[in-house]
């Protein structure tokens, strides 16, 4: 079984071994609850086949998971009660977990969506308190401690008082109880939102997990990256649910603002700020996929495209390009830093983010609006510099020039205008290094 820790420096995960690991995740909240094993499989080849690692989806769902059974006829607990689980039920997360271990994935595994645990403003009830909390936390810990998990507590919801925060620690302590304390836990926020802000110190958190969320076009999710990156002690983070590739944008705000959706460049442009400025990885989401809509479903928020057939949405692809560009690189020794960058935009949708090597043999800059950038050279230790576009939409490298790292250097991009974006890779012209995005 492949186990997973966060790095020495407190920045990264990586495998047991030292080995590091590049966390893409894929929202598919709904998979276990209203996919068939011929359709979880067909999902997951597909994740797994364009670069994916994890895939985050949840054990008591959150669209009427108590009451609305799976595919097969069962529903996860019986009587509603957290300490006796259905064994129909995980029998078949057991065949999905077992599949995803196959294909090289890590389940990102919400024990619970946070409606069942927090109190609702509607009134009604939840169905977890310290003392189930931790059961069925063993529970579930026992059950998956060997396999490829990564533990995500919260479930959309946040931790507004000491006896919230009670039961979810105890279904921590339940899990690490469970599995042996083999597996990674984080937390699931509600968005916009941070872990760090109220479970930064608990000593069962591994690493943080953001929300960024789903309000606005341009919206800098490398903010949030940024507090946490400066909190001690030091502890990894991610954007866990940003911007989804077509939900509408700013949905829960007004009805007139609907009949704009995100798209892919949307997508690009969130993961490569998040990223660029300190995150350990990022999570891809569809809004038709994480709900798993088909025809004779009810839509959620405007779900209008098959599950199905949403899979070759472009942003899925551009993800797994994203993570070919980082891993054609040691990336876990990049520090986010834009200082070498000396002019260009500091705001809005055009805002320049870059990333150094430590050790100064290579260095991205990231333009989401093809808008030019002046970069000091000797942001790379030697004396030969090799520039590069890397285009984040058909990960296609691009040589430009190979120069001295002396003075100033402005980079025009290629094209420029919203969905235009571009990466400048600066390398050592000494190293090996494999062209961006492709195979060290």
């Amino acid at each position: 079984m492949q186990t997973l820790r966060v790095s020495e420096n407190g920045r990264h995960l990586e495998y047991a071994d030292g080995a590091p690991f590049f966390y893409l995740g894929d929202t598919a909240w709904e998979l276990f609850h209203r996919l068939n094993r011929e359709e979880a499989a067909r999902y997951l080849k597909n994740r797994a086949a364009k670069g994916f690692t994890v895939i985050q989806a949840v054990a008591l769902a959150e669209l009427d998971g108590l009451e609305e059974p799976n595919p097969y006829g069962d529903l996860p607990l019986i009587d509603r009660d957290p300490t006796r689980p259905n064994a129909g039920y995980f029998e078949h997360i057991d065949a999905i977990v077992a599949m995803a271990a196959d294909l090289g994935l890590f389940i990102g595994l919400l024990p619970t969506w946070g409606s069942h645990w927090k109190p609702s403003p509607h009134g009604v009830s939840p169905i977890f308190d310290t003392e189930n909390a931790f059961t069925y936390g063993a529970y579930i810990g026992q059950r998956y401690r060997d396999q490829p998990i990564i533990w995500i507590l919260g479930g959309d919801q946040n931790i507004d008082n000491e006896s919230e925060a009670a039961v979810i620690a105890a279904m921590a302590d339940g899990l690490r109880q469970g599995d042996g304390e083999r597996h990674l836990i984080t937390f699931h926020p509600r968005g916009p939102g941070l872990s760090s802000d109220f479970l930064h110190h608990a000593p069962w958190l591994d690493f943080n997990m953001i929300q960024s969320s789903h309000a606005a076009r341009d919206h800098d999710n490398g903010l949030f990256v940024e507090h946490d990156y400066q909190m001690t002690p030091r502890k990894p983070t991610l954007d866990g649910e940003p911007r989804y590739e077509t939900i509408p944008v700013g949905f829960y705000y007004a009805e007139s603002a609907r009949n704009i959706r995100f798209d892919a460049y949307d997508v690009r442009q969130a993961a490569y700020w998040a990223l660029l400025a300190g995150a350990c990885g990022h999570t891809y989401g569809n809004n038709n996929i994480w709900q798993m809509w088909s025809p004779g479903r009810k839509p959620v928020i405007g779900a209008c495209v098959p599950w199905s057939a949403a899979l070759d949405h472009p942003g899925a692809f551009q993800a797994g390009f994203m993570r070919r560009l980082f891993e054609s690189r040691p990336y876990q020794r990049l520090e986010p830093d834009r200082t070498f960058v000396v002019s260009g935009p500091n705001e809005g949708g055009a805002k320049i983010r870059a990333a150094r090597d430590r050790d100064g043999a290579f260095a991205f800059v990231y333009s989401p609006r093809g808008a030019p950038f002046t970069v000091r050279l000797d942001v790379i230790r030697a004396s030969k510099v090799q520039a590069t576009w890397f285009d984040p939409r058909y990960a296609i490298a691009a040589p430009i020039h190979i120069g001295d790292n002396r003075g100033f250097q402005t980079y025009t991009p290629p094209t420029h205008g919203r969905g235009n974006d571009w990466v400048l890779v600066l390398d050592d012209a000494t190293r090996s290094f494999a062209a961006p995005g492709q195979p060290g």
